[in-house]
């Protein structure tokens, strides 16, 4: 018997199989703790469910006699293994005493689950693959129905979601969320079948631009799908004849008007970091070079929404650094993420182990 027992997962949504792992670390210890996932992260296809809401799904499995001995903790994707290892250990430490023995529950299901190595001083107790389905099958029927027809469209799969969950999804398919998230799926799913008859994988290769000046960050809105209305950094993708660098400056000039010269540019580059998780991008695998600028204490550059063919401007704004934090779950991708890397937004600051 475990003093603890650990399940990490995204549970986007709930499921059957994920109901069993968890009866299985109940089985198995004391207590247990449920790390969920890509918390505060902006809705997408991927994760259209806020934490909140899926503590819920999961609570409405637990028998009312297990709910006390549960803990579910919220912890955000870092895009870097060993800074999210550190924050689940950081997360769990408060719940765990000195010297007691925890186990890890899971499943190797493919190579996302290589997180389950991750921690060689848990136990790892691996369950078998649980049902025939998992998340991303619920979610690409849930968001391929419309909200009078979820129940319809997930008819072939009733039999792996509990009834709990069902209901959820159903409420939830009346709210003005749904709809944007099926624009999103759509979209989606309509530039990966673009690139399916390719010879391999593309790999996509996109430039960004933290400008910094007076203790502010320039961000844009995006205009189109994917993440219609998030914030993000100004970029875009490189060009068949540039260079990085000249990719980066285009892409200021197009999206925001920038009235810096080259060489004003130039003087103020801090760092270039780059930013190749495999699950960074729902478009797929895509590496992203970011320029950090600081222009210190310069008055801040008038910039201008560029308006393009379509007339859908991107809406431009200064924002202080300060309010960054409170502002996670409106980024896109991983926006916000390269912001801490080159700002330390979150608090306290990602240590490696």
């Amino acid at each position: 018997m475990h003093d603890t027992a650990i399940y990490i997962g995204r549970f986007q949504p709930v499921h059957n199989g994920h109901r069993v792992l968890l009866q299985r670390a109940l089985a198995s210890a004391r207590q247990v703790i449920v790390v969920l996932g890509s918390a505060w992260q902006a809705r997408s296809p991927k994760n259209p469910f806020t934490w909140q809401e899926r503590e819920a799904m999961l609570r409405a499995v637990l028998p009312d006699a297990d709910q006390a001995r549960v803990q579910l903790l919220p912890v955000r994707d870092y895009y870097n293994q060993a800074v999210w290892v550190q924050a689940v250990h950081r997360a769990v430490a408060p719940f765990t005493a000195g010297g007691a023995r925890i186990g890890l529950v899971g499943h190797f299901k493919d190579a996302t689950s290589s997180y389950l190595s991750a921690f060689p001083d848990w136990e790892l107790m691996p369950v078998q693959r649980q049902g025939r389905i998992d998340a991303s099958a619920i979610r690409d029927a849930y968001l391929g129905a419309t909200p009078a027809s979820v129940r319809p469209a997930l008819a072939a799969l009733a039999d792996e979601i509990p009834a709990s969950t069902l209901a959820a999804l159903e409420c939830f398919a009346q709210t003005p969320p749904y709809l944007a998230l099926q624009q999103e799926w759509r979209m989606l799913r309509d530039y990966r079948q673009a690139w399916a008859a390719a010879p391999w994988p593309p790999v996509f290769v996109t430039v960004a631009a933290v400008l910094r000046c007076q203790d502010q960050v320039l961000l844009i809105g995006r205009a189109h799908a994917p993440g219609k209305g998030l914030l993000a950094l100004p970029g875009g993708f490189l060009g068949p004849r540039e260079t990085l660098w000249q990719s980066c400056l285009r892409a200021l000039r197009e999206q925001t008007r920038c009235p810096l010269p080259e060489a004003r540019l130039r003087a103020a580059l801090q760092s270039v970091a780059v930013f190749d998780h495999p699950d960074r991008s729902q478009r797929g695998r895509s590496v992203t070079h970011t320029h950090c600028f600081d222009l210190e204490d310069a008055p801040l550059p008038v910039v201008m929404p560029a308006v393009p063919a379509d007339g859908d401007a991107r809406p431009l704004q200064w924002t202080p650094i300060a309010q960054l934090a409170g502002l996670e779950e409106a980024f896109f991708e991983d926006h916000f993420h390269m912001l801490d890397h080159f700002l330390s937004v979150t608090s306290p600051p990602p240590m490696l182990l």
